[in-house]
């Protein structure tokens, strides 16, 4: 299937074929014929990195009346990351539409720019919940011409206390617009919403119901509360290759595990809401061009990455809740790739584990954390590897080479292989030398005692 053969129109047809855009995720094939063909409201459950995005997008430009330069459709979302994120998709997709209007409206930013913004006339607002409460309160726009509402990550928004704003938003909209509500999960309070606010609402569920992604391995490793940060270091150093967010609860945890890492000299950056927006654009910008490898964050600050190649998450901390910790695995195993989420537990965890087990319907495999020789090992294997696979081309070293093989001359092979790699990873070799094992006796602890025995 094409995108071609989902009843599209030629400019967006245009739009996204700037963008390369060419076979339908899942998600889409669904939810976009029925957006279009059908008058009913929408309930669609999907992960996050399916594509959600371009799944009301397409259709709601498509659904516009280009002449009319009022708002038509409203797009809400829990955060201004993700605000900004979906405003700069939708703007993307409408490239063949040169007199389309999208406008994002966020706390945290100034309000009379964006009030400026809506009074020249825009087609879609992308909002988050509360800044859309502070507009309708003030009756500076006009949103009587709303055809279509997007509840954008409603578990999250309503996880995230915006309950009340979402009630205020959706009584004040036109009781004909058409309601369209995505989420990852669906628990109680998003049924309700769906139950007071949408009207024989049709379900479109990609994957099983409140599941994870299906290219997301599921992992726990078990320690004592003490040695989690060590712990997080021996993952990290066990994947030399890794490009992962770290979870934590709080601003205050997110920081301290930042901070701890780059003083152990690991490449890694804190996302959270005591940030300016201007430090959070910077590291995000930086996350995503890969110039740090490991972005430290809570929930909140990072719902609008938008990242396609991380190989791991990693949970400092368990969440509390079955939609949150989905939203964080999610964040891997995108777009058809495989990845790994790992929660660091300790024994007075293990329930909250079993929940999230029984809640989402997958077992979590323990994974032992690393001793120092197996860490040890594994980077030195690495080492080798990128040795073997890396090609040199002509460059400054050339004018030495033969310099350096008449000094390294008399050194025997395998002693110049020895030395080469200690120097690379003498920090790493040393702070490992007298390590001692980490692993917790959690649960089943079949794994662990199989490691104990293999010691022997």
């Amino acid at each position: 299937m094409q995108f071609t053969d989902l009843g599209l129109g030629p400019d967006v047809l245009a739009g996204i074929a700037k963008l390369g855009f060419e076979t339908p995720t899942p998600v889409q094939a669904e939810v976009i014929p029925f957006l279009l063909k059908s008058e009913q409201d929408l309930v669609a459950l999907a992960q996050t990195g399916t594509g959600k995005t371009a799944a009301f997008g397409l259709p709601l430009l498509e659904m516009l009346d280009v002449d009319r330069v009022v708002p038509q459709a409203l797009v809400l979302c829990p955060t201004r990351e993700l605000c900004k994120q979906i405003t700069h998709d939708i703007a993307a997709f409408a490239a063949g539409m040169s007199r389309v209007k999208v406008q994002a409206v966020y706390g945290g930013a100034e309000i009379s720019s964006q009030l400026l913004a809506l009074d020249r006339g825009v087609h879609i607002v992308v909002a988050t919940p509360g800044r859309m409460v502070d507009l309708l309160e003030r009756e500076c726009a006009d949103f009587s011409q709303i055809n279509h509402v997007v509840l954008d990550e409603a578990d999250v928004m309503l996880n995230m206390g915006f309950e009340e704003d979402l009630n205020t938003i959706l009584s004040s909209v036109p009781e004909k617009a058409r309601v369209f509500l995505f989420s990852a999960t669906m628990p109680r309070e998003v049924a309700r919403i769906a139950k007071n606010y949408m009207q024989h609402a049709h379900e479109i569920t990609v994957g099983s119901r409140n599941a994870g992604s299906e290219g997301v391995s599921h992992e726990y490793c078990a320690v004592h509360a003490k040695d989690r940060y060590r712990a997080l270091r021996r993952i990290v150093d066990a994947q030399p290759d890794m490009y992962g967010i770290i979870f934590c609860r709080t601003r205050l945890e997110t920081q301290q595990v930042a901070d701890n890492l780059r003083r152990d000299g690991y490449s890694a950056e804190p996302l959270h809401g005591d940030l300016s927006q201007q430090a959070r654009d910077g590291v995000m910008k930086k996350f995503r061009g890969k110039q740090i490898p490991l972005l430290v964050a809570t929930d909140v600050a990072a719902r609008g990455l938008d990242v396609n190649d991380l190989t791991h998450v990693i949970n400092y901390n368990l969440p509390d809740d079955l939609s949150t910790y989905t939203h964080r695995s999610g964040r891997t195993g995108r777009a058809g790739k495989s990845g790994i989420s790992i929660a660091i537990i300790h024994q007075r965890e293990y329930p909250i584990l079993t929940r999230i087990e029984s809640e989402l319907g997958k077992k979590f495999t323990q994974r032992l954390v690393p001793t120092g020789s197996e860490i040890a090992e594994s980077r030195l294997m690495s080492l080798a590897c990128n040795v073997r696979d890396f090609k040199s081309g002509p460059g400054l070293i050339d004018q030495h080479i033969d310099q350096m093989v008449e000094l390294l001359a008399d050194v025997p092979k395998d002693e110049l292989i020895k030395r080469f790699a200690s120097l690379d990873l003498a920090k790493l070799l040393l702070y490992y030398r007298d390590s001692y094992d980490l692993n917790e006796n959690v649960g089943t602890g079949a794994a662990h005692a199989q490691r104990n025995k293999n010691r022997q």
